[in-house]
């Protein structure tokens, strides 16, 4: 890796430059003498800099995910002879059993890189909406937005078929090895402190669904009703499920199928035999949706990830039915500004981030929506540069711009927008219904960890709104010496989630992703077979047509935030990956939340509390309203590709219980 004084020296940065992208402010002599301090002041931090946690050094195989079992289950496979697929769909299987922060009900987002191609491959699994789940269903029921939790938050669910489907067409091992580790677990494991304590935050909700009470609260009627850390936690269900999968596949090899045709044969038990009219029946029982024939005509898609280049780096997302693209739509605005001379996290900068982020996730939150069914998302001219150039030159650089709307991507792919009547309601508060902003709490953390809503949909307290807009999942990184790189961030079925019957699975709430008004997001209206628009969006990045970055991070509307900034303390600021990953971070949330009432606090600004007073006095003069929080990376994980050694680097914020094994 570079080394981190390479753009950190006091001879890069200096006071803020004028450029035609960024106009300098005329300070008052104390201020510019104040704004000059404060960057000396970031320099010593940022390059004498002592992560937490070591950097990993690997030669064969790298596994990153959000449980230290959960690597060791990818190290497991490795040790087998397993390629870095095989991997990372034993750590998707370790972590849905360890309800990390998911289970087996929800969904899967990836990308691979296939070394044979020379190609990033999208892995699509995420469920959709169920034939019965319509607009007028859900407004019948006087609700602005799909519930948060419940069996009508559910979609159908994707992580089984997607770990099945990268398995069958890119591993090399048999289901039976890659689902032994996770087997394990669900047969009993020492469940860990942060799931054990947020079972009991969310017993009472737990409680309204019989199967997820009998799993969830093993001391029912006692003062403490779920686990404690430590406890040997049991799911026999789920480990009957994971046997039925691995016995699908053995009796298919045994009527002479080849390896792929009998992964996909547990695929057919799933989805189409008795797990899957199992699963129906308990949601007849408990008031959900889902339908035999929605299981049956769900299916994995494999497709072409979307990419824009960044100083000759060439970053690659998941499109428009993730909020992966806005990344993109950031670094091709970023690219006009000179940031190394900005200075790391001096107010200037964060004030260019926040102000790209606003005009990126606008975008995101009236253009994205399932590129499968109509409209028709204007990927080509979101990301087109001519585009970013645009729209870079209509930032305010004295103040936080409150009310930036989406722009007009249409001209750029040579059509006409069809949506400018939308366009012109956007961002009303009639329209918006967003509650004014109050005191921050500067929490941050997985939504299981946090306390639940007082109600569903209703205008949200800070705690509640942050609990959302920083909804937790986790990711997933491999890599092997052979080439292959993984990079997954699953989710869905997160605690509290409604257990499906005897299965054992905890189903997705991704239901609440969707939109019911087409003002909102033409894009992203809910509609039977429909995939809501998710915030999940793994990311792997080529230099000279080689891998240089697979990265991830959990964490609802913040993920594309923090895999921005930690692109950038790589590529601008030359840190290490490690140093990179537990770098201070900022957050912004004048991006409407994915979640509950999808509510916006436009210029709400989380800092590390690390930052200056001076720092916070700047901002807020910039109309900021400002709190802080010890730990705001993520927790990204990521790994970096050292191509002159042969070797890698992996990397996992301290952040979370994230940790990874090399070799």
């Amino acid at each position: 890796m570079p080394h981190p004084s390479r753009a950190l020296a006091p001879g890069r940065l200096g006071p803020r430059p004028a450029c035609p992208a960024c106009p300098a402010r005329a300070p008052a002599g104390l201020r510019h003498a104040l704004t000059a301090l404060l960057l000396v002041s970031l320099l010593r931090p940022a390059a004498a800099q002592r992560t937490h946690k070591p950097v990993l050094h690997g030669q064969k195989w790298v596994a990153i995910t959000g449980k230290p079992l959960g690597a060791t289950a990818g190290a497991m496979i490795f040790q087998r002879g397993g390629n870095a697929v095989d991997a990372a769909c034993a750590m998707l299987a370790a972590v849905s059993t360890m309800w990390d922060v998911l289970s087996w009900g929800g969904e899967t987002q990836a990308l691979i890189y296939d070394p044979r191609q020379k190609k990033v491959i999208g892995v699509n699994a995420l469920g959709v909406a169920p034939a019965a789940a319509t607009v007028e269903r859900y407004r019948r029921e006087r609700q602005p937005y799909p519930p948060e939790f419940g069996p009508l938050a559910a979609v159908t669910p994707g992580t089984p078929g997607g770990l099945l489907a990268m398995l069958a067409e890119y591993g090399t091992l048999s289901l039976a090895d890659v689902l032994a580790p996770a087997l394990r677990l669900a047969e009993g494991y020492p469940i860990e402190e942060a799931t054990a304590e947020s079972i009991e935050r969310n017993k009472d909700r737990i409680k309204q669904w019989p199967y997820s009470r009998a799993v969830l609260l093993p001391h029912l009627g006692k003062p403490r009703e779920a686990p404690v850390a430590g406890e040997i936690f049991r799911q026999p269900d789920l480990a009957i499920t994971l046997k039925k999968l691995i016995e699908a596949e053995a009796s298919a090899l045994r009527a002479g199928k080849s390896r792929k045709d009998a992964i996909y044969a547990a695929h057919d038990r799933f989805y189409k035999g008795d797990i899957a009219q199992e699963l129906v029946r308990s949601m007849v029982e408990q008031g959900g949706l889902i339908t035999l024939d929605d299981l049956a005509r769900w299916k994995v898609r494999f497709e072409e990830p979307v990419s824009t280049t960044y100083r000759g780096i060439a970053v690659y997302k998941l499109t428009t039915w993730t909020q992966g693209p806005a990344m993109l739509q950031a670094l091709n605005l970023l690219e006009h500004l000179d940031l190394r001379a900005m200075g790391y996290n001096s107010a200037r900068y964060i004030h260019a981030l926040y102000q790209v982020m606003n005009l990126a996730f606008a975008d995101r939150d009236f253009y994205y929506g399932d590129p499968y069914s109509g409209p028709q998302e204007p990927i080509r001219g979101l990301l087109a540069k001519a585009y970013a150039k645009q729209r870079v030159q209509t930032i305010d650089w004295e103040q936080n711009d409150p009310k930036i709307k989406p722009g007009n991507p249409y001209p750029f792919q040579n059509q006409r927008n069809p949506f400018t009547a939308e366009l012109s309601r956007w961002g009303t508060p009639q329209e918006r219904g967003a509650a004014p902003a109050g005191a921050a709490t500067g929490h941050r953390g997985p939504v299981s960890q946090l306390a639940p809503r007082a109600g569903a949909n209703a205008s949200t307290t800070d705690a509640d709104f942050l609990r959302t807009f920083t909804a937790g999942t986790t990711s997933i990184q491999a890599a092997d010496a052979q080439g292959w790189v993984v990079s997954i961030t699953p989710s869905g079925g997160w605690i509290p989630a409604v257990i499906a019957g005897k299965t054992g699975v905890g189903l997705s709430q991704r239901m609440q992703s969707f939109v019911l008004d087409p003002a909102e997001n033409p894009f992203n209206v809910l509609g039977p077979g429909r995939q809501p628009r998710v915030t999940l969006t793994p990311t792997l990045a080529l230099k000279d047509g080689k891998p240089f970055l697979s990265f991830a991070v959990q964490g609802g509307d913040t993920q594309d935030q923090n895999l921005l900034q930690f692109f950038l303390n790589v590529v601008e600021f030359g840190m290490n990956v490690q140093q990179a990953a537990e770098a201070a971070n900022i957050t912004s949330y004048q991006m409407r939340s994915s979640f509950g009432a999808h509510e916006s606090r436009p210029g709400k600004l989380t800092l590390h509390d690390s930052a200056s007073p001076w720092l916070r006095a700047e901002l807020t003069g910039m109309g900021y309203t400002i709190d802080t929080a010890p730990r705001t990376s993520g927790p990204i994980n990521a790994i970096y590709f050292d191509h002159a050694h042969g070797t890698f680097w992996g990397g996992s914020s301290n952040d979370g219980d994230d940790y990874g094994i090399a070799w």
